[in-house]
């Protein structure tokens, strides 16, 4: 029997990789086809996404069926839906939610998004995904290199402001794509790359994110909930729900993931982290950076 479809803040690739391992061998094929350049690959004839999945017609009918779909149709008009999604601009964002807002104050509506993608963003995240990523962060035999973009950059310079503090070895890699090769210089095989990346998605992270893989580097990425191309470089994705009553889209959830990361971090080197935030205290106090009242 399909299952229910599910709701409008979902995505079809969330839904294949929810379900993956209740797949046959040939839809599990299909599947990778569709996420590995997702979501153009699953937009051709049902014959041409068929061929290029190297499956079956009717497979591709009974894994959509079990995505919860009637049919291969509908299913194209959601991947559709999740493609104009991806590449929406500030003012269409506006006017569909003008459309949509019940009567009642911004406070409200945009307070209960929030809460929303919060809660739906966290509840599929898996906690030994999340620890695997943590300890990845907190090795500092190997560099870690932290880089945003036109809007993601804020989120990039808060949590490069934390780890600068917590370990050594630390770049924060500007927001200016001529600049990059300088970096390049020094990324060696095993260091780690945090991208943050929300749509619309910058065509230079993208290719920051494949040199970096190029040269070995194991890249955390930090998107939306359709997910960003630098996703097929990454070893660790992290989706938040972004969607918000407004023209621009929320990085509230983002903004959360990158706290607990911080936490956790902070947890598994606090030795190392104490000593060195003592050691920057004292550098404060020296320069009287901060008023003391006492």
């Amino acid at each position: 029997m399909a299952k229910t479809p599910y709701s409008a803040t979902d995505t079809i690739a969330d839904s294949i990789r929810r379900d993956f391992d209740s797949l046959t061998r040939a839809e599990r094929q299909l599947a990778n086809t569709i996420v590995e350049n997702y979501p153009i690959s699953g937009l051709g004839t049902i014959t041409q996404v068929a061929e290029k999945a190297g499956v079956s017609s009717p497979t591709i009918v009974r894994m959509v069926k079990k995505l919860g779909f009637k049919g291969f149709p509908q299913f194209q008009i959601q991947l559709r839906r999740e493609l104009e999604a991806r590449i929406t601009g500030p003012i269409a964002k506006h006017d569909t939610w003008a459309q949509k807002a019940p009567d009642s104050h911004i406070l409200n509506r945009f307070a209960e998004a929030v809460i929303d993608n919060i809660r739906q963003s966290l509840g599929q995240i898996e906690t030994e995904t999340f620890d695997a990523s943590c300890k990845l962060l907190s090795d500092t035999r190997h560099t870690l290199y932290i880089v945003g973009g036109r809007i993601t950059r804020a989120l990039a310079d808060y949590f490069f402001l934390h780890m600068q503090v917590i370990r050594k070895n630390v770049t924060h890699i500007q927001p200016i794509s001529n600049s990059w090769p300088h970096y390049f210089l020094d990324i060696k095989k095993g260091d780690v790359l945090v991208i943050f990346d929300m749509r619309r998605y910058e065509n230079s992270t993208l290719k920051l994110s494949e040199m970096a893989h190029e040269r070995g580097a194991q890249i955390i990425l930090f998107t939306d909930q359709w997910r960003s191309p630098v996703e097929k470089y990454s070893k660790f994705c992290f989706s938040a729900k972004i969607v918000v009553p407004s023209a621009w889209d929320s990085t509230v959830g983002l903004l959360l993931l990158v706290e607990t990361f911080i936490a956790a971090v902070q947890e598994l080197t606090w030795p190392e982290t104490r000593a060195r935030m003592e050691e920057l205290e004292e550098m404060f106090d020296r320069t009287r950076f901060f008023r003391k009242f006492i």
